[in-house]
């Protein structure tokens, strides 16, 4: 790959994306095609609801990665950061001589040039927190842009390209293209920064926690003086890291000696009621939809930026208050003979426990059903393998599912469902295995009962099980 023509010409018009239905990649091929430019995209793993959202911004998606979809001569190609130099269209850059860069770089050039980043880093929360803030930002009347991992319901869209000085920014520690490894958050210099936590993830790019720590640890040493870090209180991981921070750090979380804390919290469906303390007073009491105290740690946080912008307390709560959530983020599907079908994006240990723990108190009449498939690079790997068994605790009846990519995973460092599903058993709980998706409606189909609810996670589309299920309730 000639790397000198990883550059961005001055004048482009035409602008074709490997991998466009990422998250991230989709949000970017939107702005692009709102800015002007002809926009086409390439990717083989297409499903709701970015496929949905492009094809409604009328952005061309070619099936697979073809040189021939390169033929056309774009100006400038984007590369996701899961496509890998064998691309037959990497090929094809390089043997047309095309320009390309990555997205991170695309974003920076193309939307984030002349605009203030508030950036939200973190292993968990990172999409939650950053629609949080980006929605109060709008009802105080900034007009924000964003571009975030998740479709934002109060917009019905991943991405804003607003008339504001600030952009709201999720702020991936994810390698950012296989012609540069760094991690993403690391080509963006933020106002203000968000981190929620520092965990172990991504065992496809991450050897351990200290290899992610290190990519966090140039996260927060690259934080100019004259910035905000607002930093979970709870998490010493964090707390290792701090020192190299050249801003100025304000604390939030449940600590007593934090700047932010988080109060009382009265669970009263379908609202969730709270108070905030600022330097150990009064702040505001607030209410909103969002359910467990993770998510409001994630309020907290936003809300830490915002009072930082100088929005009103007023304002934050009636943000709150209107705050609708993220699609596949504990998001309600459907219902059907009084069974109620719920959807997450969780995968992480912590992410699968909090979610569960968060819905409890919601759906106290009838059981939660928690339905799981071990689906990314590292819930398919066994280093979690003896952590899952702990996280399904809250749940009355456990479904989990065969990963469904395991050929991507060296034999040796596979997850085992089985195990898994034995693991939870031992525990006392009431677990089964299945090996594919059609089972486990099957199974659900008969087993379900007026008041459930069936929580499915799973970061991908799962086989459509949602509406399968739905249908046959």
């Amino acid at each position: 790959m000639d790397l000198s023509k990883n550059c961005i010409p001055d004048d482009v018009k035409q602008i074709h994306l490997i991998a466009v239905c990422g998250s991230g990649m989709g949000a970017l091929a939107c702005m692009l095609k709102d800015l002007g430019h002809i926009v086409t995209g390439s990717d083989q793993r297409v499903y709701p609801p970015m496929s949905t959202f492009l094809t409604d911004k009328n952005i061309t998606i070619l099936n697979g990665f073809e040189e021939s979809h390169l033929l056309y001569r774009p100006d400038l190609v984007v590369v996701g950061n899961a496509v890998t130099k064998d691309n037959p269209e990497v090929v094809a850059t390089h043997k047309l001589g095309l320009n390309f860069c990555s997205m991170p770089q695309a974003l920076n050039r193309f939307v984030v040039a002349g605009k203030k980043p508030l950036l939200i880093a973190g292993t968990h929360g990172k999409t939650t927190t950053a629609s949080i803030l980006a929605w109060i930002l709008d009802v105080a009347g900034f007009d924000p842009s964003f571009v975030i991992g998740g479709i934002l319901k109060n917009f019905g869209s991943s991405y804003h390209l607003g008339k504001g000085q600030f952009i709201v920014i999720e702020a991936d520690e994810y390698d950012t293209a296989f012609f540069d490894k760094g991690p993403k958050f690391l080509h963006y210099k933020g106002v203000a920064s968000i981190l929620t936590s520092v965990e172990f993830d991504h065992a496809d790019i991450y050897e351990d926690l200290n290899h992610v720590k290190s990519a966090f640890g140039r996260f927060i040493s690259a934080i100019a003086g004259g910035s905000l870090l607002v930093a979970y209180d709870s998490d010493e991981t964090i707390d290792s890291l701090l020192d190299g921070c050249k801003g100025r750090i304000e604390k939030y979380g449940r600590q007593l000696t934090s700047p932010w804390q988080l109060g009382n919290i009265i669970p009263d469906p379908p609202w969730t009621f709270f108070e905030i303390f600022n330097q150990g007073e009064p702040f505001g009491n607030f209410k909103s939809r969002l359910m467990g105290e993770h998510n409001l740690l994630n309020a907290l946080a936003a809300v830490a930026v915002a009072d930082y912008l100088n929005i009103p307390v007023d304002i934050l709560a009636e943000a709150l208050a209107s705050f609708e959530n993220v699609k596949r983020r504990q998001e309600v599907r459907g219902q059907k003979s009084g069974v109620t079908v719920m959807d997450d994006f969780a995968h992480h240990p912590t992410a699968v426990r909090e979610t569960l723990t968060a819905v409890k108190p919601f759906h106290a009449g009838g059981r939660i059903i928690a339905v799981f498939e071990p689906r990314t690079n590292t819930s398919m790997r066994d280093v979690f393998q003896d952590v899952y068994p702990l996280c399904f605790d809250p749940a009355d009846l456990i479904c989990i599912r065969k990963p469904p990519l395991l050929g991507k995973i060296p034999p040796d460092h596979r997850f085992s469902s089985e195990k898994l599903v034995q693991d939870l058993k031992k525990r006392g709980k009431i677990a089964h295995y299945f090996s594919d998706t059609a089972a486990i409606i099957d199974f659900l189909v008969q087993e379900a009962k007026s008041g459930d609810l069936i929580l499915i996670m799973s970061n991908g589309g799962f086989d459509n099980i949602h509406e399968r299920l739905l249908e046959k309730l």
